[in-house]
């Protein structure tokens, strides 16, 4: 999507092209995953309650949760970390559960990590949902090595000792491992390393990864966080060509000062919510520079750029634990959710897969629980809308937006994207950043035959309108019937902090 830059103009309504005469690149489905650590109840209770459990369980999965995930068609699970990753073990979550060895979660809260959820757990957790499988290495405190017999562990065919292993444990054919990380933020909790030195380790441990039989594994090194375009320039000159994907984090804190002061997700100031979006949109630019620093060493697009962390992050939920990361979710996150989406499409020849942190419980989630109760929160149903994204032709759409102004920032009031998907039918997403205000919109459909058009909105009352285990249907989708086709043009008004998809017919 392109927007104009208009400055100070005084517009208040918006307008644009869409053009399906010429069509970009595939969104691919992976740009919807999701990321699943071992973090405050993101894993346990979120995902797995056992065997035994009084909450309704397939073989110790959440049903719930598992139908949830299904219905979105969550296409990859990134795990188990996050800075859990780099101190992670693979062989202390195999085998017999009641023997595997009780540690602590050093990174997250100090609370015992069982490892009741492990490898094989995890793989029937992503054959479960039809996921694929990203499974991150440890590089910070495990030897070259320790990778190399976990991808043997997982992929080889029958025969090898290891293999034989994973057939006692249960799964004698191989698993299916789509994608491997080599480490995890090697430039912080995942080895404080300078690029020179992590760019060396990709190069080491990736030679090492060999999946056996068929399998074939796509190897994503530890990437940027946010600007550092120094390291991305390094990992592409020194390891390139070694590898397939390059990692970027990137999370939204309305409050980017200090660390330890985001912001509350609930009961924030419209100047919070100017400042949420303001950083939200600094997405794009991020994605633009890194993506041209690796057009340098790698012109044909060969390399994917991985957003595998990514979302708003929020001071803890009063009375929790603050290494649990759990915050509610609005609105807001929900208008998040949709500008991220769009953006990535903006750069679908690029951003080749992404992951929003995290799935279950943890920082912009898509669901929460507490014990046998599960919510939706209004990320999930943004996800739902965008489900004809994944796969689809990105179309090019021009918006000459309004601007939403509030206190010092000063911002593009609409956010959009299009597509056809692999029915052939062409979709628009349109996000209205601005919370106080309705703003009508015209665009035109160049290569669009289409007469009728409908509809879903997510909205809310409020700015921090939520679902909640007492209220779990305060924010979800609805009909939206204020749009219309007439003349190869689209109008619409959207409503104020809203994400809508409109289905042309």
């Amino acid at each position: 999507m392109a927007v104009a830059q208009q400055g100070a103009d005084p517009a208040t309504s918006a307008t644009g092209e869409i053009h399906a005469d010429r069509p970009g690149p595939r969104m691919n489905r992976q740009v919807f995953g999701q990321f699943a650590e071992h973090l405050g109840h993101g894993i346990y209770g979120g995902i797995w309650v056992g065997e035994k459990s009084a909450i309704p369980n397939d073989h110790g999965y959440r049903r719930d949760v598992l139908d949830a995930l299904r219905a979105i068609k969550v296409p990859m699970v990134r795990w188990p970390g996050g800075c859990f990753a780099d101190e992670y073990h693979w062989r202390d979550g195999i085998g017999a559960r009641a023997k595997r060895p009780v540690k602590i979660n050093t990174n997250w809260g100090g609370v015992d990590e069982d490892n009741a959820f492990g490898t094989n757990e995890y793989m029937g957790f992503v054959e479960r949902l039809g996921a694929e499988s990203y499974v991150s290495a440890n590089v910070g405190s495990a030897a070259p090595s320790e990778t190399a017999q976990w991808v043997e562990y997982m992929t080889s065919p029958s025969g090898s000792t290891l293999a034989k292993e994973r057939a006692a444990n249960g799964h004698p054919a191989p698993f299916k491992l789509n994608y491997i990380g080599i480490g995890n933020e090697l430039w912080g909790c995942g080895g404080n390393m300078r690029a020179e030195y992590a760019a060396d380790l990709t190069n080491r441990y990736a030679l090492f990864a060999k999946a056996g039989g068929t399998n074939k594994l796509l190897k994503i090194a530890s990437g940027p966080s946010d600007a550092n375009y120094e390291w991305t320039e390094t990992m592409m000159r020194l390891a390139g060509k070694n590898i397939d994907g390059l990692a970027l984090h990137y999370y939204t804190r309305p409050r980017d000062k200090v660390w330890g002061d985001k912001g509350p997700a609930l009961g924030f100031s419209e100047n919070e919510w100017a400042s949420t979006m303001a950083h939200t949109l600094q997405m794009d630019e991020f994605v633009t520079k890194h993506s041209a620093i690796m057009d340098k060493y790698d012109p044909e697009k060969k390399t994917w750029l991985v957003v595998d962390e990514w979302g708003t992050w929020y001071d803890p939920a009063p009375g929790s634990n603050p290494g649990f990361l759990i915050q509610q979710n609005s609105v807001r996150d929900a208008v998040v959710a949709g500008v991220n989406l769009n953006i990535f499409a903006h750069h679908a020849d690029r951003v080749k897969m992404a992951a929003v942190a995290q799935m279950v419980n943890v920082l912009q989630a898509m669901l929460l629980t507490d014990g046998a109760r599960m919510v939706k929160t209004p990320t999930y149903w943004v996800f739902d809308l965008y489900k004809p994204w994944q796969d689809a032709t990105v179309l090019p759409i021009d918006v000459t937006s309004p601007w939403y102004h509030k206190d010092a920032f000063a911002l593009p009031a609409i956010s959009a994207s299009a597509v056809r998907d692999t029915a052939g039918q062409v979709h628009v997403a349109l996000v209205n950043l601005d919370p106080t205000r309705a703003i009508p919109l015209s665009v035109a459909l160049t290569g669009v035959a289409a007469s009728s058009v409908s509809g879903r909105i997510v909205t809310g009352a409020n700015m921090d309108s939520h679902n909640s285990f007492e209220q779990p249907d305060v924010v979800k989708p609805a009909s939206f019937g204020a749009a219309q086709i007439a003349g190869g043009t689209l109008t619409a008004t959207l409503p104020a902090m809203s994400v809508v998809v409109l289905d042309l017919h």
